[in-house]
């Protein structure tokens, strides 16, 4: 006769729900706003179904039915205009720039939303990389890091709560912080993606800030995904450099990384559950294979489950629509 009868802790949902042993919530979510130039324009992106382009005005008033909803940070990704593009990203340092227009008006109207600007040049350059490259088509770190510094110094100086380097340059994140504290801005945190990996899955992104490469590809600065030694020894690096947060990116594909992270290191750490891992569910939803909520929550909750503290998402729609309906899983 059986003694020991594990679906005993499993028979009712509030047995189940009372041992869950990880716990997705809207606030463990960070939303991606792509924002563009103008007013009164909101265009859904193709590629990444359910969300949009977005001018600041437009911004500001989803932003805040966000916030009443239990969304507490928002991520911020300029679409500009090619015109605007040249081999230097100068565009990012522009006091005309929209991410800097944005992030004002935000703190101004929602001073306790949370916000997150993306501390890189491939939406600004003309070529798609994350730098200033020479004639080879070799980004170079230090011109790199130099401009990257100005440019976190003028998104934290307009009001960004966090600056996020997703470049992966070698010791930015020593330049970023230590621009930033001789300026006053000690307050500003550093979310760094530090294991960013040279992943397909970010194609959709790309196609919508219109960061598509013209020449070579990322792979000198970005993580090869055979590699999960190099992503630890890369957040070590960044943690030392003055990070107060680390970012693993792509999420899914990469659940080992963020366990292995998570037993060594103490900060918190963030995911990334990018464009091509949303955009797949999505595809196989319109087929009628499956259904996409369900598959996203479950793919967040793991994220969570393997050491995430929180998470960039394109679902935050579906995961809100789950938890208004008090649909257990």
């Amino acid at each position: 006769m059986l003694t020991i009868r594990a679906r005993r802790n499993r028979k009712t949902a509030s047995i189940r729900q009372l041992i869950e042993e990880t716990t997705l919530h809207i606030s463990d979510l960070v939303m991606p706003c792509f924002i563009i130039e103008g007013e009164k324009k909101e265009q859904e992106i193709p590629h990444i179904p359910g969300n949009f382009l977005m001018t600041v005005d437009v911004l500001l008033k989803r932003a805040a039915y966000y916030h009443k909803l239990g969304v507490m940070a928002l991520a911020l990704f300029p679409v500009i205009e090619a015109s605007l593009k040249d081999l230097e990203g100068s565009y990012a340092l522009s006091p005309h720039n929209v991410i800097l227009k944005a992030v004002e008006l935000l703190k101004k109207e929602l001073p306790s939303l949370c916000i997150i600007t993306d501390i890189a040049l491939d939406p600004f350059t003309s070529h798609g990389h994350d730098g200033v490259i020479n004639q080879d088509g070799y980004v170079l770190n230090d011109p790199t890091v130099a401009i990257l510094c100005k440019m976190a110094y003028r998104y934290a100086s307009s009001g960004s709560d966090i600056v996020a380097p997703s470049d992966m340059m070698d010791g930015r994140i020593l330049s970023i912080r230590k621009t930033l504290d001789q300026n006053g801005l000690i307050d500003t945190s550093i979310l760094a993606y530090s294991a960013k990996y040279s992943s397909s899955l970010y194609a959709p992104f790309r196609d919508t800030v219109g960061s598509k490469l013209t020449q070579g590809d990322k792979k000198s600065y970005q993580l090869s995904p055979a590699n999960a030694r190099e992503a630890l020894r890369q957040a070590r690096l960044d943690i030392e450099e003055g990070a107060d947060m680390v970012m693993i990116k792509p999420a899914t594909s990469y659940l080992d990384i963020i366990y292995r992270l998570r037993q060594e290191v103490l900060l918190p750490i963030c995911s990334y559950h990018v464009s091509g891992e949303y955009a797949a569910v999505m595809a196989g939803a319109k087929e009628g294979l499956l259904d996409a909520s369900s598959v996203l929550y479950e793919q967040l909750l793991c994220i969570k489950r393997a050491g995430s503290d929180f998470i960039f998402t394109y679902a935050v729609d579906h995961i809100l629509a789950l938890k208004m309906h008090k649909v257990c899983f």
